[in-house]
């Protein structure tokens, strides 16, 4: 029989050809790529809807007249400064009390420069921000759903590793390849191959965003997301390999490709999961923060934080840390139920009796 190293180089070499002989290859990398470029371009080319913005006052009223913004009227400064903070409207117009309006009011906005709405305005006024930010929030959300997209669509790649499975224990394969190659070496080869390749794309990815952001006339926001980036590569690829080893066991369990559904629900979930959190909750600093430390989650909430300026240094080093120890428990793990489940076949194994099946 080969060598355990050996053999799971020939795994890896095997997996790597098959993959990248594939159209679903290139093509699943061209899609990322484009949407990575639409993500950064988009919001340039198409824009959004009306401004909305508040006024205070006569002034206002009279500055803003004609302007085909949307105007939420409020009787004070500090109700127009509530509805920025809460995010209801872009910026407010109020009153100036300082003297250096032409027009006598000044725009309030929140933590970016209210270019589209002070555009509008025949007279540009002084410009006053509530808070202080390195980046728009309009960028923040587009970092923060190329980090979500990006995890989520190699994530989902880890299909593969399952498909791949059930096809060698459908068509008998397996039994030829045990007979010569150990089985842990089958499924360290599988998370070696696999994970090169999902290696490779990210490669690809950190080359073509500087481009991307070029592009969209974020070049600036390049240096800010660079931080981020570098630590999201070393994060991404070792929640590839804790999923990796996840898909394996879920091929493993069943016999044929219409049964693999029956297993891969929880797999989905520890994908999709991760994705629709940072979408729903990157504001909450809370939820992100213990995500940052979730294993499954951590590859994309960890980097966000960091973009966002929410975690300090020692923070993704721990989460890392954890993500490491957590790579090593779980593809232990899964290689006892792999080496019990592989050669069984006539339907789907349970999880007990793939445990206690180890030669």
């Amino acid at each position: 029989m080969t060598g355990f190293t050996a053999a799971t180089r020939l795994v890896a070499e095997r997996e790597l050809r098959s993959f990248l002989r594939s159209k679903g290859t290139w093509i699943g990398l061209g899609v990322i790529v484009v949407l990575l470029f639409a993500i950064s371009i988009l919001p340039k080319v198409i824009g959004g809807g009306p401004d909305k913005v508040a006024a205070v006052g006569a002034d206002a009223a009279r500055v803003l007249d004609g302007t085909a913004m949307e105007v939420t009227r409020v009787s004070s400064v500090a109700a127009a400064e509530k509805l920025v903070r809460d995010e209801e409207v872009e910026a407010a117009i109020v009153p100036d009390t300082s003297g250096d309006s032409v027009s006598g009011v000044r725009v309030v906005a929140l933590d970016d420069q209210p270019t589209g709405v002070v555009a509008k305005l025949a007279t540009a006024p002084p410009v006053a921000l509530l808070e202080q930010s390195a980046v728009s929030k309009d960028e923040q959300r587009i970092v923060i759903q190329v980090f979500a997209v990006v995890f989520m669509l190699f994530a989902m790649g880890g299909v593969a590793i399952a498909q791949s499975t059930v096809v060698e224990k459908q068509t008998r394969i397996v039994e030829i390849l045990v007979s010569t190659i150990p089985v842990r070496a089958m499924l360290a080869g599988k998370i070696v191959g696999h994970s090169l390749l999902t290696l490779g794309q990210v490669v690809v990815l950190a080359v073509a965003t500087p481009i991307a952001l070029s592009l969209g006339g974020q070049t600036a926001l390049l240096s800010i997301v660079a931080p981020a980036l570098g630590w999201f590569v070393p994060f991404m690829c070792l929640g590839f390999v804790l999923l990796a080893a996840v898909w394996a066991v879920a091929g493993s369990l069943v016999s044929r490709q219409e049964d693999l559904g029956s297993t891969t629900g929880v797999v989905m979930l520890l994908v999709m999961g991760p994705y629709f959190l940072v979408s729903f909750f990157s504001d909450n600093a809370t939820v992100m923060t213990v995500m940052s430390y979730v294993p499954f989650s951590a590859a994309v909430a960890m980097p966000v934080r960091l973009f966002a300026d929410e975690a300090q240094l020692w923070e993704p080093l721990v989460s890392l840390g954890l993500l490491v120890g957590s790579v090593v428990l779980i593809v232990l793990l899964a290689s006892r139920v792999y080496s019990g489940s592989l050669l069984q076949t006539g339907g789907k194994v349970a999880l007990a009796k793939a445990w206690a099946h180890v030669d």
